[in-house]
């Protein structure tokens, strides 16, 4: 069991993807893979689902696994000797097309791009590396100002900050990529670019319960509709990388603070993700400003922190997870960290479940308690739970192994595939067996959670304090 509450996500590339590798980064503190459908082929993809869930059995423990779409990156086309090296202050045509048919020309095969662009617009590209501004429309071709000297190469990334585009969240490609990480067995699917509530529909269509849906927030157009796409989501992804691109840096930490904030109060997982420790892509150690950013990020109340190249192709991925897993445990050890303290809740709507849940988060700090063992089906009273923070371990029982790999990615949540239970001395003899089992000590107190009548969702009604080999006193 993880001495710690923030869970850790590694995504899978060449460095990872070896079944020894992923056993070892499990180990290290993975609790949650991802597998980025921008880079590698299906058949890849399968082999390496096959080798987590390999690892999964041999652990005996349920490991969450995410597909993370590419959405509707856009790029720009082939250029003339593949790159142009712009020069400040000087001119460039942007052209509807797909290759270039001139030195000063950039291709862009969007139309739903070229079709909005206004004198003024700013083009980010490259990742925000190179810049330039709309100065006038001439017909079909877009003139533009070189705002920062750089070389320009092929297919590089386009980001217009302050531009809803009219285009859907998911590309063809990615449908193809939904359907296949969905018949391997994925637990989660990352939709990238998310900009409005309407963009999950189709997700949710297609998907049709059969996994859960994070949304990843990267642009300013999903920050402005965000209570409703928490609402629509299962779970959440601070994708910093884009967002950064997309606003002023001095914006992005306050946005994190708030997303964070509002999927605590919704109590829906969020993890935060992107250049969390880059430097260890090459370095064996992550710099100051790096460990100060996990610790924020786990501070402030996320669920997970995420590995993206660091794990992908960087050159020490065991010790960048077991740096991570140390930076988490530390920022939680502090006095007053955020992380557990309880968000505001609005008292209306909430029920019965609601109040056992809070009623065990007082309980559990009140007296001191071990665990708190929540006997679930679907996995909600788990999910309570985790948004209450009680400082305690939370185990949750259920006999769904796709539940037990949801609640993989909750913070402070170990998930357990058990038998239903079917009567109070069952609930109380296998809650007693999984604390032990867990590594609770006779003596120590622990909380039981449950519904009654048994086996049925949604009646958390139940809960019980007593004392790990104590229950029959």
């Amino acid at each position: 069991m993880r001495e710690r509450q923030c869970k850790i996500v590694a995504t899978i590339g060449p460095a990872s993807s070896a079944p020894s590798m992923l056993r070892f980064l499990h180990e290290a503190g993975v609790d949650v893979f991802r597998l980025n459908f921008s880079h590698g082929d299906h058949e890849r993809m399968s082999m390496v689902m096959d080798s987590i869930r390999l690892v999964e059995k041999s652990v005996d423990r349920p490991i969450a696994v995410f597909a993370d779409l590419q959405g509707p990156k856009i790029r720009t086309g082939v250029l003339d000797g593949d790159g142009i090296d712009l020069k400040y202050g000087e001119t460039y045509r942007l052209r509807l097309a797909k290759e270039a048919t001139a030195p000063d020309e950039i291709p862009v095969p969007h139309p739903e791009v070229m079709d909005v662009l206004q004198p003024g617009d700013i083009l980010k590209l490259d990742d925000g590396k190179l810049q330039i501004t709309v100065k006038d429309r001439d017909g079909d071709t877009v003139l533009a100002i070189a705002d920062t000297p750089g070389r320009l190469t092929n297919r590089k990334g386009i980001n217009l900050p302050g531009r809803q585009l009219p285009i859907s969240a998911l590309t063809q490609k990615d449908r193809e990529d939904l359907a296949y990480a969905l018949s391997i067995g994925v637990d989660y699917i990352a939709l990238s670019f998310v900009q409005r509530p309407e963009d999950l529909e189709e997700a949710r269509e297609l998907i049709a319960g059969r996994a859960k849906i994070i949304s990843k927030i990267e642009k300013p157009s999903a920050v402005d509709h965000l209570d409703r796409i928490v609402e629509l989501s299962d779970a959440l992804m601070v994708a910093r990388g884009d967002l950064g691109v997309e606003l002023p840096p001095e914006q992005v930490p306050g946005i994190q603070r708030r997303i964070v904030a509002t999927c605590r109060k919704a109590g829906k997982p969020v993890i935060v993700a992107t250049h969390m420790l880059e430097s260890m892509v090459e370095s064996i150690a992550p710099t100051r400003a790096e460990a100060s950013d996990v610790s924020t990020a786990v501070y402030q109340g996320a669920d997970a922190v995420m590995l993206s190249a660091e794990t992908a192709v960087g050159r020490h991925p065991p010790t960048a997870v077991a740096i991570m897993d140390r930076i988490i445990k530390a920022t939680e050890a502090e006095d007053g960290c955020q992380a557990f303290i309880i968000p505001t809740v609005d008292t209306d709507g909430l029920a019965t479940a609601d109040a056992i849940t809070l009623s065990a988060r007082r309980i559990a700090e009140v007296l001191d308690c071990r665990f708190a063992i929540a006997y679930t089906k679907t996995g909600s009273t788990a999910r309570r739970l985790s948004r209450d923070r009680p400082r305690c371990g939370i185990l949750a029982a259920t006999p769904e192994m796709d539940v037990a790999r949801e609640l993989a990615l909750q913070w402070g949540v170990t998930p357990v595939v058990t038998d239903d239970i079917s009567h109070f001395h069952e609930m109380i003899s296998k809650a007693d067996a999984l604390a032990e089992k867990f590594g609770g000590e006779k003596g120590e107190r622990i909380i039981i959670l449950a519904g009654y009548p048994f086996g049925r969702p949604g009646k958390t009604n139940t809960l019980k304090i007593g004392r790990i080999g104590g229950f029959e006193e």
